[in-house]
């Protein structure tokens, strides 16, 4: 049984560690909310509104479970989400009529608008993939699909797949009033009343969520048209600068943006790597480095 669901050896793991990711993952919410019935079922099933940052901090867990977690771990929570997903309908505002939420249009497009969110936004930040890299990060993230209940198949595992699906989607998509209030709350968010103490510091959350609207897609941005358009180099080099600032925050303390449980898988999946050999002296942060790996030395300082 392996320690992890990804190992260190996996592209998963280099794109899933790299602090591009708080881009990426506010990036794909920007972009999933274009889909009018996946928008509708945010907006009608969970607490996105009176409590953001714990939605955020929810789908980092999940995400950082999927790439760390142990296999039993994964299937546990995976099970928990099938289930809420299988209980939950969507009021489909254009017919009237109340759908399931985990039909897989939505679970589909939910899945690639995330994972191919966190790929290109680490590729432009500066993460160096090869093309190959790219394609085996997606076909490896075919495997996360399958936990919330799509098959491997049906899910593009490459770049160019992964171009297709969305030239295919984007008849589709459009920007509905839940859409638009969306983007503007993720760009300037109310504060909950149990995160107030923050507000003064509100205006600083502004330029990150400017920076993850920046970085989508040209098309849909300019569906959304929420802000003047500024010099694409000015945006690849804000990215830029935003990883190698979050990449220099030591791992533990980087941590503590995630809930303890997840903290605590963390510690787990440290602890597990070390028994296999790897060597987390480091931390997961380290194991980056393929001499770290079982029956690889570092060369001498």
């Amino acid at each position: 049984m392996p320690a992890t669901v990804q190992p260190p050896e996996s592209v998963t793991w280099r794109v899933h560690l790299d602090r591009s990711m708080w881009v990426g993952g506010v990036r794909s919410l920007m972009l999933q909310a274009l889909h009018p019935m996946a928008m509708w079922g945010v907006w009608q099933n969970s607490t996105f509104r009176e409590d953001p940052f714990g939605r955020l901090q929810r789908t980092s867990d999940f995400v950082g479970l999927g790439t760390f977690g142990s296999p039993e771990e994964v299937d546990k929570a995976a099970y928990r989400v099938r289930e809420i997903h299988r209980s939950l309908r969507i009021l489909n505002h254009d017919t009237g009529k109340k759908e399931r939420l985990d039909q897989p249009e939505l679970l589909l497009w939910v899945h690639c608008a995330e994972v191919y969110s966190y790929l290109e936004v680490a590729r432009r930040a500066g993460l160096p993939l090869t093309d190959a890299m790219a394609d085996r990060y997606l076909d490896e993230q075919r495997a996360s699909a399958t936990l919330v209940g799509l098959h491997a198949e049906d899910v593009p595992g490459s770049v160019a797949e992964m171009e297709a699906f969305f030239a295919d989607m984007r008849p589709r998509l459009r920007v509905t009033e839940e859409a638009a209030e969306t983007v503007r709350f993720l760009m300037w968010p109310t504060m909950p009343e149990n995160l107030r103490f923050l507000a003064p510091g509100k205006p600083g959350y502004f330029p990150f969520g400017a920076l993850c609207y920046y970085s989508l897609p040209d098309w849909a941005r300019q569906m959304y048209g929420a802000l003047p358009e500024v010099p694409r180099p000015a945006v690849t080099a804000a990215l830029r600068s935003f990883r190698l600032a979050m990449n220099a925050v030591p791992e533990k303390v980087h941590d503590y943006a995630f809930a303890k449980d997840t903290r605590d898988m963390l510690e787990r999946a440290r602890q597990r790597l070390a028994a296999e050999g790897y060597d987390v002296g480091k931390g997961l942060f380290g194991l980056r480095d393929p001499r770290r790996w079982p029956g690889r030395e570092l060369a001498s300082a």
